[in-house]
């Protein structure tokens, strides 16, 4: 499923290099246009592969506190470095994209959200 998706996301992003719009839409800098080569798709596509990828691995720790009520195996302050690096990372992509949500600040904000949830259960179980 997902190197179908990748799969997809790749040839969309290959096709769409072909119109001057959609250049101006791949480029990092919102006032830059420019087409964005093989590697820079190959490299946002991974980019948002792992980034999702990752908010899987954070199901374990919260699952388990929410099922076990007991949240004392967990360190708050780690989950909220999380929380603000995740947060501070999808501001900063915004930011530099012109102000426009690509995937790569849907999923770090996602990821933020995650580990937000982790630090609620963390707090609500101490």
């Amino acid at each position: 499923m997902v190197v179908t998706r990748l799969s997809r996301f790749l040839q969309s992003a290959m096709k769409a290099r072909e119109t001057p719009e959609a250049a101006q839409a791949l480029s990092t800098n919102a006032g830059t246009p420019r087409l964005a080569s093989p590697y820079q798709i190959a490299f946002n596509a991974c980019f948002v592969v792992f980034s999702s990828t990752r908010l899987l691995t954070y199901l374990p720790a919260p699952w388990p506190i929410h099922r076990s009520g007991d949240s004392s195996q967990q360190t708050l302050i780690t989950w909220a470095a999380w929380v603000c690096s995740n947060a501070v990372m999808a501001a900063w992509l915004y930011e530099n994209n012109g102000r426009r949500a690509p995937r790569a600040i849907v999923v770090t904000a996602g990821n933020a959200l995650m580990c937000g949830a982790a630090c609620v259960l963390i707090v609500w179980y101490r």
